[in-house]
């Protein structure tokens, strides 16, 4: 049986968010009527302004609900008439967690598990969700396959596994359809490169517009699987239209490539033409060494094909924050 398709409702958590907006983005310019529950704590009202340079509004083009998915009945009332969920409302960031290990719980657990009761009670069946490469804990299997993970080394691994439990069990007792996306360092326009928690590289990029020394924590051979926000915006849009064989389950979404911290800073080095000369500081607490992706069972199932190589993806990335930072 395949889900509907065709231009649905869509409800966006944490769509003022850096992942949240590009869905946004992308729901509207395929047609579909958004609306977007959101408590900025780290989504930006300037990210949904930003929208197609201006072309869509909230409040005018789309509907925009102040609130947080810890309050069920907030929950509730977003989900009130939609056909679907996209929910990325999440605390990121793993050092985040590490310091404050309650707030992430309540956030990405509880939260997680308002949105499904929330669905749940208003009748909609597909939820797909931002899971995370960070639930492969301490395997040491590389690519990285579904099916095949260690123990968390973080709160926020482990909240990202509460919910993929959490979804299968929906999925087995209320005929839910969930779908988990689990991200593997997703990066683009409007992430936010000055926040303590930013990732490696908004901070990359940012250190080197302004003259500044990157820093880099532990020896920089440690190596991501760096996925283009694009890619990222494709594999939710497959996931909504995929057929229901393919929910209760979790698919990796990356681009299936290995790169080094050290290698990532040379070939920002070669785009902006400056010189590399990181600072180097202690590796952080529940930080993975390696993390890349098996993509097969995505592209089976789901039909997903990334678009944007490193070198591309950086590019567009690089123009932005040229735009936004200054050099």
């Amino acid at each position: 049986m395949k889900a509907q398709t065709g231009p649905r409702r869509i409800l966006v958590t944490g769509g003022a968010g850096f992942i949240g907006s590009h869905l946004v983005e992308g729901l509207l310019r395929t047609g579909h009527d958004v609306r977007v529950l959101d408590n900025f704590s780290t989504g930006k009202k300037e990210n949904l302004e930003a929208l197609g340079s201006g072309r869509w509004q909230p409040g005018r083009d789309f509907e925009l609900i102040t609130g947080d998915i810890r309050d069920l009945s907030t929950v509730k009332r977003a989900v009130a008439g939609m056909d679907a969920v996209l929910h990325q409302a999440a605390l990121g960031s793993v050092p985040r967690s590490v310091e404050d290990p309650m707030t992430t719980q309540q956030v990405n657990a509880d939260g997680t598990l308002s949105v499904l009761l929330a669905a749940r009670d208003a009748g909609i069946s597909r939820v797909v969700y931002a899971s995370s490469s960070s639930v492969y804990g301490d395997s040491p299997e590389m690519p990285k396959r579904e099916g095949v993970e260690g123990f968390p080394l973080s709160p926020y691994a482990l909240t990202k596994r509460v919910n993929e439990d959490f979804a299968r069990l929906f999925k087995d007792l209320y005929a839910i359809e969930p779908i988990g996306l689990r991200y593997f360092n997703v990066y683009g326009p409007r992430q936010d490169p000055e926040s303590d928690y930013a990732a490696v590289i908004p901070r990359f990029i940012s250190a080197l517009l302004k003259g500044r020394q990157p820093v880099v924590y532990g020896s920089g051979r440690q190596s991501r699987d760096f996925t283009y926000v694009k890619d990222v915006v494709s594999a939710n849009l497959l996931a909504l239209d995929a057929p229901a064989e393919a929910c209760g389950k979790s698919y990796n979404i990356g681009r299936g490539e290995q790169t080094t911290l050290l290698e990532l800073l040379d070939t920002l080095g070669d785009l902006l033409a400056v010189p590399i000369a990181p600072r180097y500081e202690a590796p952080r607490a529940g930080d993975v060494m390696h993390s890349t992706a098996d993509i097969a069972l995505a592209a089976a199932t789901l039909g997903f094909e990334p678009q944007f190589d490193l070198m591309k993806g950086l590019e567009e990335g690089i123009e932005w924050y040229r735009e936004n930072l200054g050099s």
